[in-house]
């Protein structure tokens, strides 16, 4: 009787054991070549597993909502896969992104010798004796360090979100003249003496370029000279074709935040800056503008000229990129909602990430970019 009850016993245990294993939810099915055909065959990583990094893009809730992702290596695209409603021909908001255009712009007139980096910026309503603003130079703008009082956010003054200078310049009371706007606040701290990032600066430099491209006021005249340049010296030469620059009524082109274009133009702006300044064996930016733009600032190690470092940031400050996974040479430009133009020269890689994702919930996004980066070789 008591062999019986044991051998009964372990065949329930056998049957029991047996049946966990059946039902035991089996993985999803490998996908089939035909899913996994929007990467190229010339990627030095397998489909399955860049698929497998990239797919979280698009399909984990914490990253929602990825409408676009594009990555470029060894100068050539070798993954594109867009959202639902989107495609390659979709113009998508750069939103900050913008900036780093921006300040590639400002190289280019600092190279034709019409503005210098040290000087004070030539803004009019600073040259006043006495005016503090007048000791601002071009350098403290890029690198986010002009002393001007810009609130970029309106959380971190005790505002509502009406008072932050972004929003009264952009849509409310500034917004007829941006630049008029951000350059008649006043000074917060000595020019050079903290880092604040401010779109504000931005429309500050958009409007020095204006001013140093024509002497008129009118807009039309304005917003005529400034395109002439952007096509002639960035657009053109590097064959960004569907890129659209948004103007104020005043004749500024939206230099911090309103630039329209694909993801594949936002690819090719990440490569000449990749290739410092060069598109197909012409060197259209120096090397030296490019590399001012990739070295820290004094106030800020991940950030240089217009532009986004990966480094760590001083403690109290919100990590940006990801120091930890990739190499600390890579730079991105970056925009509100999660918009990323990621650039690995060790690499040679550019990742663009398009899509709208808030702002306080984005690590889980970018960390996973950081992944997708770190997950290439290094020399390319």
């Amino acid at each position: 009787m008591h062999k019986i009850k044991i051998a009964t016993l372990s065949a329930l245990a056998l049957l029991l054991s047996s049946c966990g294993a059946t039902d035991k939810p089996a993985g999803p099915p490998p996908k089939t070549a035909e899913e996994l055909a929007y990467i190229s065959d010339d990627s030095p990583i397998s489909k399955a597993r860049l698929d497998a990094l990239i797919s979280p893009l698009f399909e984990n809730p914490e990253m929602a909502e990825t409408r676009a992702l594009l990555i470029m290596y060894r100068g050539e695209i070798i993954a594109e896969r867009y959202g639902e409603g989107y495609d390659q021909d979709t113009r998508f908001i750069s939103w900050s992104m913008a900036k780093s255009f921006t300040g590639t712009l400002i190289g280019f007139l600092v190279a034709d010798g019409r503005l210098v980096l040290d000087d004070p910026a030539p803004v009019p309503a600073w040259q006043r004796p006495g005016d503090p603003r007048g000791h601002i130079t071009l350098r403290q703008l890029l690198q986010m360090s002009s002393g001007l009082d810009h609130t970029e956010n309106a959380e971190e003054n005790g505002k509502t979100i009406y008072e932050a200078d972004t929003q009264q310049m952009l849509f409310l009371e500034g917004s007829g003249d941006m630049a008029g706007y951000a350059e008649a606040r006043p000074m917060e701290a000595e020019p050079g003496e903290k880092f604040e990032y401010s779109t504000a600066t931005s429309i500050i430099l958009a409007d020095i370029i204006t001013r140093t491209l024509t002497n008129s006021t009118d807009p039309k005249a304005r917003r005529d000279s400034a395109m002439r340049f952007i096509r002639g010296r960035l657009l053109e030469p590097l064959g960004m074709d569907s890129t659209y620059f948004e103007f104020d009524a005043n004749g500024t082109f939206i230099g911090g935040s309103l630039i329209h274009a694909t993801a594949r133009d936002y690819a090719k702006f990440g490569e000449f800056l990749r290739n410092n300044g060069t598109r197909k064996g012409a060197q259209h930016l120096p090397v030296s503008w490019v590399k001012f733009m990739r070295t820290s600032s004094a106030n800020d190690p991940a950030y240089g000229g217009h532009i986004w470092l990966n480094k760590k940031r001083p403690e109290g400050r919100n990590p940006i990129l990801f120091p930890d996974m990739a190499p600390d040479s890579v730079f991105a430009a970056l925009g509100h909602l999660g918009q990323q133009i990621v650039v690995s020269p060790e690499q040679k890689l550019t990742v663009v990430r398009l899509g709208k994702t808030q702002d306080d919930v984005n690590r889980p996004m970018s960390d996973q970019i950081g992944r997708i980066v770190s997950a290439f070789p290094i020399g390319g």
